[in-house]
């Protein structure tokens, strides 16, 4: 396998960064999760877009344009002969000394992986899937704000090490105000009486891809929707709970903490988002 480390592949093997990159001591640095569909990359714009409102975000200066970056995924996808997998982009603050400052960060590194990927398996697509809510409560958007794609991922690892310990392959998370926040990695969306709902990025939600995605199908399918609050109340009485991610798709839920949701399988609304989503995939991006 090839990497992509700062303006050359190397072999995975010789993929190296300093044991002093501040996005290994600290976490500090950003990343995206892209998907690579018959050899369009899926809203590439869009991730490269939010890659740089990340780096403003945290005064992270990136010295490569746009398409420079765009450029790189590519020719990584290419080097490894994929027309279909998952691409992860990374941008750590670099080398620095020890300590917090960033002043001594003068280097950002810059990293592609490109590789195949299957979140759930696909059987959960057909049947759904069960999830729990966690203690675990996302951090709040006034101290990390959740636009903000960061490596530092360790509230999301806790709540899913929480819900892996009792069974469970994903979770929902609260904010500290007790409304749905999002899943550990994918944005949450209910169906109630025909309209679609789902957390604001104010609640603690990341602004996914893939949310923004289903968003533009219901306006397709002439579906409304709304962006408020959500209680755990208001999925447990849902029609129908599905969640969005880059990795995950669209994936059915039908048992919320031990509630069924609607009939107990898959609804038939989030299948019309599903097929629509899988007719845009190969269409809207970049091709190789």
């Amino acid at each position: 396998m090839k990497i992509y480390l700062n303006d050359q592949l190397v072999d995975s093997s010789e993929a190296k960064v300093s044991v002093f990159d501040h996005g290994l001591l600290y976490g500090d640095g950003i990343f995206e999760g892209i998907r690579l569909y018959d050899g369009c990359v899926f809203k590439l714009e869009e991730h490269l877009e939010r890659l740089e409102y990340s780096a403003k975000a945290i005064m992270l200066d990136m010295p490569w344009t746009r398409e420079e970056i765009s450029n790189a995924v590519c020719e990584t996808c290419r080097a490894n002969d994929l027309q279909d997998g998952y691409i992860r982009l990374v941008v750590t603050r670099g080398v620095g000394s020890l300590g917090l400052s960033i002043k001594n960060c003068d280097q950002p590194q810059l990293i592609i992986i490109a590789d195949n990927i299957q979140l759930y398996p696909s059987e959960y697509y057909e049947q759904g899937l069960s999830i729990i809510t966690v203690p675990t409560r996302r951090c709040n958007p006034a101290a990390l704000p959740p636009t903000v794609k960061s490596l530092n991922y360790l509230n999301n690892i806790l709540a899913k090490i929480e819900a892996q310990h009792l069974g469970y392959h994903e979770a929902i998370m609260l904010n500290d105000q007790g409304y749905v926040a999002e899943c550990t990695g994918d944005n949450v969306f209910i169906i109630h009486k025909g309209v679609l709902i789902t957390p604001a990025s104010s609640s603690g939600a990341l602004k996914g891809i893939t949310r923004g995605t289903v968003l533009e199908i219901a306006d397709d399918l002439n579906i409304p929707f709304r962006e408020e609050n959500m209680t755990r109340y208001d999925v447990w009485v849902a029609d129908e709970v599905f969640l969005t991610g880059t990795a995950a798709e669209i994936v059915p839920i039908v048992e919320v903490d031990a509630r069924k949701i609607g009939d107990g399988k898959p609804g038939v609304i989030t299948a019309r988002f599903l097929e629509a989503f899988r007719g845009k995939v190969s269409l809207n991006g970049r091709r190789l």
